[in-house]
């Protein structure tokens, strides 16, 4: 099964056309006619208008990316390394990419030299953590070097996979990294507010910064077992008992309150 997508700015177009041929017009004044053997779920929402007497889809963005997506399974080998980019659902090994697991491959060209390599699966390529996305993690456990902690939110859209994720010493704030005590920053338990600044495979998680004022611990335990209040930027403090204790602390936006 094979369908070839034109995105504009990351909005994938929703169509059910089965075996017929598709026009897309864009704003740049390109036209592809394509094959539709499958059904894309729109991400976002644009200027898209269908005209079912002519059979065209118009966008009012230029279309800038074009993704190819066929489906594969876990640990078929993929591509070489000198071809594409390794991303999200892939790994490495010996010069070539894998699929970590069975689902969509997608080839994404955004101007970079070499096209970027990702395997989704059908009902959540719009779930997958992403460069960039902001997520709510639960810390797990804590070392002197790192943070672990489960992946439980991309944005306020809770995800359906468990996905792993570490937050490094020198990832935790933006200054005086030096000084950083991973201990001091994060405990088991606390829900954490963090971006994802490098894609996981199969052999290890996703890297996740909290190097900003917005990100950090949202939600602590104190030892008494009462939600903490923040009262600095590195600590919170117990209501009950009014013991004080260090954390990296963020400073929610209203839109991650709720979640």
């Amino acid at each position: 099964m094979m369908a070839h997508v034109f995105v504009c700015d990351g909005i994938a177009l929703t169509t059910v056309a089965r075996q017929q041929h598709i026009l897309i017009t864009g704003w740049a004044a390109e036209v592809v006619r394509f094959p539709v053997f499958c059904v894309i779920h729109a991400l976002y929402c644009c200027s898209i208008s269908l005209n079912t007497h002519r059979n065209l889809l118009e966008i009012s963005h230029k279309i800038c990316v074009r993704i190819h997506l066929h489906l594969e399974s876990r640990s078929e080998r993929l591509c070489s390394t000198e071809d594409c980019i390794p991303g999200t659902g892939t790994y490495l090994r010996h010069g070539y990419i894998f699929a970590s697991l069975t689902g969509y491959v997608l080839r994404k060209n955004e101007g970079e030299e070499l096209p970027v390599i990702s395997v989704v699966r059908e009902t959540e390529t719009q779930l997958l953590p992403d460069v960039g996305a902001i997520v709510t993690c639960k810390v797990t456990s804590i070392n002197p070097r790192f943070a672990k902690v489960h992946i439980l939110y991309v944005g306020s859209t809770p995800l359906k996979d468990r996905f792993r994720g570490t937050i490094r010493k020198e990832d935790v704030r933006a200054t005086e990294k030096d000084k950083v005590e991973t201990y001091k920053s994060f405990r088991p338990g606390d829900i954490v507010l963090a971006k994802v600044i490098s894609l996981g495979d199969v052999q290890s998680n996703y890297l996740l910064t909290t190097a900003e004022n917005e990100l950090g611990v949202v939600v602590a335990h104190s030892e008494a077992g009462a939600q903490m209040v923040p009262i600095s930027w590195c600590e919170m403090q117990c209501p009950r008992t009014h013991a004080k204790e260090f954390r990296k602390v963020a400073r929610v936006q209203p839109e991650y309150l709720q979640a």
